[in-house]
């Protein structure tokens, strides 16, 4: 169900479940019109039809397409039957990390979400939030905003946290490479695990021995956190 706000500039969505409004969109992908670019939707296979499954939106990486996390996720989306939304940025990478506010690509995800809610009866409890490089970031900074709506953020190769309001206390999983030469691990993941250790939050944080990847074998670790 989709509410008004007055302004995204500080990451809170105006979005919730509610009890859908039309039948569930059959298995596979969906594109879903949003005031911006269209967000990619994977529905997983023989999801039954009075199931609350969970759901997981993910980012792309700068210069990416919503596609593109679909080889990093979609196996667990699949096997652990959580619907898998990946919207788009409509620069060359997310609104919070562009302009330092979120904006246009907050209400886009804003409105995909509704538009999800609108079809299925997502399990409030299990609404997570993930991402890769930039995505990472923005995954970061939009679950902490809203971390009574996401209760979990997976942010793998993140390169900062975006300003934004900081509202619940998320589960948070952050994976880096050490041989990540784009975002080294001394300028960001062993900085913001860290800050937000300081700040109460209780991270789990992995490395691994690549560099500008999120290996199987962490993904998969870290969806065990989907239930």
């Amino acid at each position: 169900m989709l509410t008004t706000s007055t302004g995204l500039a500080d990451g809170a969505l105006a979005v919730e479940p509610a009890p859908p409004l039309h039948a569930p969109l059959g298995a596979g992908l969906h594109w879903l019109d949003t005031p911006t670019k269209p967000a990619l939707l994977y529905v997983p296979p023989r999801l039954p039809h009075w199931s609350v499954p969970p759901l997981l939106v993910a980012f792309h990486r700068a210069t990416g397409v919503p596609g593109d996390m679909l080889p990093l996720l979609r196996t667990e989306a699949a096997q652990r039957k959580v619907l898998l939304l990946a919207p788009s940025s409509e620069q060359v990478t997310w609104d919070a990390i562009a302009d330092g506010a979120f904006g246009k690509d907050a209400a886009g995800v804003q409105h995909a979400m509704a538009t999800v809610f609108d079809h299925f009866a997502v399990d409030r409890d299990r609404i997570a939030v993930a991402g890769f490089a930039d995505g990472a970031s923005y995954a970061l900074g939009l679950g902490l905003a809203n971390g009574t709506l996401f209760t979990r953020v997976l942010a793998y190769s993140p390169g900062c946290i975006p300003p934004g309001r900081r509202d619940g206390r998320p589960t948070i999983f952050i994976s880096h490479g050490r041989r990540h030469t784009i975002l080294p691990l001394t300028n960001t993941s062993h900085r913001i695990v860290p800050a937000l250790e300081n700040d109460g939050f209780h991270v789990d944080y992995v490395e691994h021995d690549l560099g500008h990847q999120a290996p199987h074998s962490i993904v998969t670790t870290s969806a065990e956190l989907l239930g």
